[in-house]
């Protein structure tokens, strides 16, 4: 019975050093002030802000964050501020105390997640990239991302609305995803497609009805083109319904 009794004093001393030394903890790292701005993102995302840039967003919510108080820094509008780059979907902002030897120092953590681009464009209207839910993403010198692109005669309605839903589709279909490079809009509103395999164009027409013509498209690369028949034309068209043209050279 008093080894229990002794191991129940063991518990309580041990609760009571752990209540005092948090506790003691606690009124120490009080008034820690943010010492470092530290930012986190995934190094697999296709774009990607620089640290750098990322920092300075920071700072321009807050010029004077380093020094300051890790409780007055407002992590929500730091958060907002930094979400206002049309490359960065989300930030999070959060506070860490971390201890050496001798003192606390306080720690602003950041963690980012970058828009991910499915289209560049490349058009009358300028360049830019757009991601699966048609946002705009800014090019720079400090990213660039392997995906479709779409160059000539057409708005930024038209990139959204139309050329969008077409890629897609393309991009979520194994065989096209493999196969589409580039999509060209004529200034009479003809959509021609090159493709990785082989040296002719594909005329699409409009984007009507394109699961269709890409259906009979694929029908004929698995019929005739497969059959080391790749170069052997210059233009295959699917504009019009049902039917298929391929010009050979």
């Amino acid at each position: 019975m008093w080894k229990k009794g002794l191991k129940l004093m063991g518990y309580l001393l041990l609760i009571a050093f752990m209540v005092v030394t948090l506790a003691f903890s606690s009124m120490e790292s009080k008034n820690v002030s943010c010492r470092d701005i530290q930012i986190e993102f995934n190094n697999d995302e296709s774009i990607k802000v620089s640290k750098d840039e990322i920092i300075r967003l920071v700072r321009t919510a807050d010029q004077e964050i380093i020094g300051k108080d890790l409780r007055q820094i407002n992590a929500e509008l730091i958060e907002k501020e930094i979400e206002k780059h049309q490359a960065i979907l989300n930030a999070e902002v959060y506070k860490v105390v971390t201890r050496d030897s001798s003192s606390y120092q306080g720690i602003l953590g950041v963690r980012v997640s970058h828009r991910e681009p499915v289209l560049r464009v490349m058009s009358s209207e300028g360049s830019y990239y757009l991601d699966e839910s048609g946002e705009k993403v800014p090019l720079s010198t400090e990213y660039s991302a392997r995906v479709i692109v779409a160059s000539g005669f057409f708005s930024h309605d038209f990139a959204r609305t139309d050329m969008l839903p077409f890629v897609l589709f393309v991009i979520h279909d194994p065989f096209w995803e493999a196969q589409l490079e580039q999509i060209h809009r004529e200034q009479n509103g003809n959509i021609l497609l090159t493709p990785l395999v082989g040296d002719h164009v594909i005329e699409l027409g409009s984007l009507d009805n394109f699961q269709v013509k890409l259906r009979n498209l694929k029908a004929f690369y698995e019929q005739v083109m497969v059959q080391n028949n790749w170069d052997k034309y210059r233009q295959v068209s699917v504009k019009y319904n049902n039917q298929i043209i391929a010009k050979k050279r």
